[in-house]
């Protein structure tokens, strides 16, 4: 993948820098993982957004399911996945992932979607009975859900908090100037109160958010979001670099590679001012190694 994700860019304007560089993963783990999750119709956010960590986490046997089909209702100029009229809700998925989290022997899982704007939950009942599922056949998995804002809904909202997945996370995705830019069917400051909502009526879960650098940001506006997203009562944070998922019109292009070495700064920015756990680099992606920041914080609040 990361291989693929070079390619794409290298072939037109772009040219990614040195830091992207990784080994080529175990490519026969690859297929494998490939081949399982075909034969269970599962889809996975790796493949759908062209995540340029895949081939390193499905090397080890890692990956992110994403229930509800493979189609978006909304169309985020940063987002790989479809947009369209989406499938009709499979009954038998919340089984199949819990098959498949079974099959692959995994302690750590998370569940994305797509948005679902067209059902009456926007899709959290999908999740709940997908979380039931996994925690029937392998009770002792930890969960973590990335969520879409489902437009806030009340009822939504409690019904996957009772559930009380171990990470709730919901990415803001950007700052708050570039984010109608970015993502014109969402809202700031909706964003904010769903996370807020969520460490309300769970307060003993983990909440968890994610932005993107390189879309035409500036350091102050990263640590006025920073800032932002602590006061909504997000503990984990993730920070990446944003990469044009095809050259096609709808998606933003690049306006900055970040060196590594400034994401470090943004990491120790964020710790200092009171996460709980901050991944930030080039090659970041919100689910990346997502088991680390969970324990790590089960560790900062049991000391």
């Amino acid at each position: 993948m990361m291989q693929a994700t070079q390619e794409r860019f290298e072939s037109g304007l772009v040219k990614l820098p040195p830091w992207f560089k990784q080994e080529l993963p175990d490519m026969g783990k690859v297929r494998a993982m490939k081949e399982m999750l075909r034969a269970s119709r599962l889809h996975t956010v790796c493949e759908s957004a062209r995540c340029p960590n895949m081939g390193q986490c499905w090397g080890e046997g890692v990956a992110t399911f994403m229930i509800l089909g493979g189609t978006c209702t909304r169309a985020c100029r940063f987002c790989a996945v479809p947009a369209g009229r989406p499938e009709t809700v499979d009954e038998q998925e919340p089984r199949g992932v819990a098959d498949a989290v079974r099959q692959l022997g995994l302690r750590y899982v998370v569940l994305t979607s797509v948005a679902r704007d067209d059902l009456k939950d926007e899709g959290a009942s999908q999740f709940v009975r997908t979380i039931a599922a996994i925690r029937c056949l392998t009770p002792h998995v930890k969960i973590e859900v990335l969520i879409p804002d489902f437009s806030a809904k009340e009822d939504a909202l409690k019904m996957l908090s009772e559930a009380v997945p171990e990470v709730v996370s919901h990415n803001v995705e950007t700052v708050r100037r570039c984010s109608p830019l970015l993502r014109p069917q969402a809202n700031h400051d909706r964003s904010l109160r769903v996370l807020r909502r969520f460490r309300e009526m769970n307060p003993d879960g983990f909440v968890k958010s994610s932005f993107m650098v390189g879309v035409g940001e500036t350091d102050e506006e990263i640590v006025v979001l920073m800032d932002e997203l602590l006061n909504a009562g997000c503990q984990i944070l993730t920070i990446g670099q944003y990469l044009t998922p095809t050259q096609m019109k709808r998606h933003l292009p690049v306006a900055r590679f970040v060196a590594p070495e400034q994401f470090e700064r943004y990491r120790a920015v964020a710790r200092n001012m009171g996460f709980k756990y901050v991944m930030s680099g080039p090659r970041v992606r919100s689910s990346y190694i997502a088991e680390q920041g969970y324990h790590e914080c089960v560790k900062a609040m049991a000391g």
